[in-house]
């Protein structure tokens, strides 16, 4: 099957450029998230010092995989973009 064969199923997504600042965004993301599952123990009635453990935890948890990833898919796209300029570089007279 060819690239441009339209049964072909694609299972990732488009590849997109990462956002200007993807380590400040996914901490503000979690962040966020970890302050809404300590309001929800609070509306709850739960134990406010269980939920920030467990918000913290997640915090912590969700930011440190995500900066992995992003780590990865960054030095990814470096590679690859050297590696093109580098063919490109090879074609020139």
């Amino acid at each position: 099957m060819t690239e441009q064969d339209p049964k072909r199923l694609r299972w990732s997504l488009p590849d997109s450029p990462p956002p200007k600042r993807p380590y400040r965004d996914t901490a503000a993301l979690y962040g966020i998230l970890a302050v809404v599952i300590v309001v929800i123990a609070w509306l709850t009635g739960g134990s406010i010092g269980k939920a920030v453990a467990i918000a913290a935890a997640f915090f912590l948890a969700a930011t440190a995989w995500s900066f992995w990833q992003w780590r990865g898919r960054i030095r990814r796209t470096r590679r690859d973009t050297d590696a093109r300029r580098d063919r490109v570089e090879e074609r020139a007279p």
